[in-house]
């Protein structure tokens, strides 16, 4: 069932297990590309993730739909409407999700990194954030603008605008030790364990670098909105993420330029003619 009031959700404040920092590296990209990331490590499919990631427009009430375009999936917005990301838990446990909405953290406003405060999903939950966490009571709307009037650009951070990402981790979970089993036989001393298995070669990594072309759209701080949560205690199992994943997002002018949408869907509806496109009269343009 999909949270949108958030008073299910809960936030961590703060976890158990910090996270050292981790200096950029310089990871390959698609083609000849490169670009800087904390962890070189391939993008998972989706049907792998822990958590899966959507924009949703709330003025049209539209999951916007998303375009594979060179390792990366892209989304078109629309200047001026609100959206919300709406984040599925596809496990039967606690996650901790760290949100970055333009490279800056949704709940406390710092320049994102993954050891820092996120929300708290309950196995299966999904859930849609709405904006920016001013308090436990409310937050200021996530809204589609220009890139210079978005919450990172006015804040000085303007560098990754255009992109939402996740840093997911799973919680930790006690359990008492197992019984070792006693061995028999003459050579039980003498016993080893067997050799580790080598390492599998890393995959390469698929990430590239931001297109060349300028970005046209960011997400800006829009007007307060009542959404009460809650505060949890959560332990990270591990001290690195085990998804990292984003999603990029510009106005469907710049995203058809750079050809994530063809031309041909951008011009015509395969959806053909609807008779009835809205449920009631609008009014009339002022004269």
């Amino acid at each position: 069932m999909i949270r949108t009031a958030l008073s299910a959700l809960a936030l961590a404040l703060a976890a158990a297990l910090a996270m050292p920092a981790h200096a950029d590296t310089l990871c390959r990209g698609d083609g000849h590309s490169h670009v800087r990331r904390s962890i070189c490590a391939p993008i998972p499919p989706r049907s792998a993730q822990l958590v899966q990631i959507d924009l949703v427009d709330r003025d049209s009430g539209q999951t916007l739909p998303e375009y594979r375009h060179r390792g990366q999936d892209w989304v078109p917005g629309t200047p001026g409407h609100r959206y919300a990301v709406r984040l599925t838990n596809t496990t039967g446990g606690r996650v901790l999700v760290v949100l970055s909405v333009d490279g800056v953290n949704a709940v406390t406003g710092q320049t994102a990194a993954p050891s820092q405060a996120g929300y708290v999903l309950e196995p299966w939950e999904t859930a849609e954030i709405a904006g920016w966490r001013k308090s436990l009571d409310d937050i200021a709307q996530f809204v589609f603008t220009d890139l210079q009037d978005s919450y990172a650009a006015r804040t000085g951070r303007p560098d990754n605008v255009g992109v939402v990402g996740v840093a997911v981790f799973r919680e930790r979970t006690y359990r008492p030790p197992l019984r070792q089993a006693p061995i028999a036989g003459a050579d039980a001393a003498r016993a080893r364990p067997l050799p580790a298995p080598p390492a599998a070669a890393a995959n390469a990594d698929r990430a590239m670098a931001a297109e060349a072309m300028p970005r046209q759209l960011g997400t800006g701080h829009g007007d307060r909105e009542w959404s009460p949560i809650g505060q949890t205690e959560f332990t990270r199992a591990t001290s690195r993420p085990e998804q990292v994943s984003q999603v990029r997002y510009d106005s469907t002018r710049a995203l058809v330029a750079l050809g994530v949408i063809p031309r041909r869907d951008w011009r015509s509806d395969p959806r053909g003619p609807n008779a009835f496109p809205n449920g009631f009269v609008p009014d009339p343009p002022r004269w």
